[in-house]
């Protein structure tokens, strides 16, 4: 058992010492100084509605990948981004924006602000993407802003914690996994024993990890999931799990050009959250697999892989053209390989090859030997 962890130790010695050269965690914003902020925004549009003008927000752009750039291996908002300008004509919206902001101190989350107005927001999606835009406004990470969003990832392996409120969290059940707290920066007394930290990409395969008794079979691990592309949430717990045991963190996704977007959002952050990268992000994420080049050395049968669609194609060169891929020689190799197949192969198309090989074959020799990259 001790040899089954050899490599995965050898590559938590080498992180550790880089770590103590580079520690770039982002400390959080004090709650005068966020009120502060705000009242200044509010103080703009107060002195625009006495003087019987319409109020302006200016916010930053925060869809656009030429607004971001790669900086030590995060996607970072540019200094000069291109601003939106919003003119409110409606006194009464203005008002509602004020509310807005005054309530982000009351511990709300997004359902209950969306519940107070659901005809203002339209959509919880929409409200969402307004508080982004705050807190971006702001410059302050949006937990900052009190306003919690209900969870969708899952976790499970040799994990216990403390929430906020004292409730204490078991996640090392092998058959039930727990959801990801909705308040990560309140969790506290964090022990644990795990020798890596697994991000799954679907709940499917986390699922099936689970039923096959994965983190018993390769105890002690974390395995998490943000059930596709991951919530703030599930990005902000693998970081509070990172910072607190230092540990690989390896990423399974599919063979696709989707699931490689998604581990980067992991490793690199995304362009609409790219001015809080530095608490959502861990750079020293490892593609595990499923690699393109998987698909040939394990002979994943061919009616089990997918031919490439025009959407694929297009995600594909997107992400070669960005800066943080093409500084990543083996992983260029590995996008190149799958523009060549011109095929994706989900992970489930592992059960082809034989009912457990994932749990009992591929993922135990892929830790073991060191089949990351």
């Amino acid at each position: 058992m001790a040899d089954q962890f050899l490599e995965v130790d050898k590559l938590r010695d080498t992180l550790r010492e880089s770590l103590e050269m580079d520690d770039k965690r982002q400390e959080d914003i004090s709650r005068q100084d966020v009120l502060t902020r705000i009242e200044r925004v509010i103080q703009t549009i107060v002195i625009s509605v006495s003087k019987g003008e319409a109020p302006v927000l200016r916010l930053m752009n925060r869809c656009n990948w030429s607004n971001v750039r790669c900086s030590v291996g995060l996607v970072v908002r540019k200094a000069d981004v291109p601003v939106t300008t919003l003119r409110c004509d409606c006194p009464l919206s203005a008002t509602r924006f004020v509310h807005l902001c005054t309530e982000m101190f009351s511990f709300l989350s997004v359902r209950d602000i969306y519940y107070n107005d659901p005809q203002l927001f339209g959509s919880q999606k929409n409200l969402d993407s307004v508080l982004d835009d705050i807190s971006c406004m702001l410059k302050v990470p949006r937990r900052s802003l009190h306003v919690f969003a209900t969870s969708k990832g899952l976790i499970s392996g040799d994990l216990c914690y403390l929430e906020e409120d004292g409730t204490k969290v078991d996640c090392s059940s092998s058959s039930t996994a727990v959801p990801v707290s909705s308040n990560v920066n309140g969790i506290r007394n964090i022990v644990s024993a795990a020798k890596f930290i697994l991000i799954v990409e679907k709940d499917a395969t986390f699922q099936r990890l689970l039923s096959d008794d994965f983190c018993t079979r390769l105890s002690p691990c974390i395995i998490i999931t943000g059930k596709g592309v991951p919530d703030v949430n599930s990005r902000l717990m693998v970081r509070k799990l990172w910072d607190t045991l230092h540990v690989p963190v390896f990423a399974l996704v599919d063979a696709d050009p989707y699931g490689i977007e998604i581990m980067c959002i992991y490793k690199y952050g995304s362009r609409a959250m790219a001015f809080e990268a530095h608490s959502l992000t861990v750079p020293s994420v490892l593609w595990l697999g499923l690699l393109p080049s998987d698909i040939q050395r394990y002979r994943v049968p061919e009616e089990t892989l997918i031919p490439f669609s025009q959407a694929d194609e297009s995600k594909l060169n997107s992400l070669r053209s960005r800066d943080y891929i093409s500084c990543q020689p083996a992983w260029e190799r590995e996008i190149e390989t799958m523009q060549r197949l011109k095929q994706k192969a989900e992970i489930q198309s592992l059960a082809s090859i034989a009912p457990h090989f994932l749990t009992r074959v591929y993922l135990p020799n892929k830790l073991r030997y060191g089949g990351w990259i």
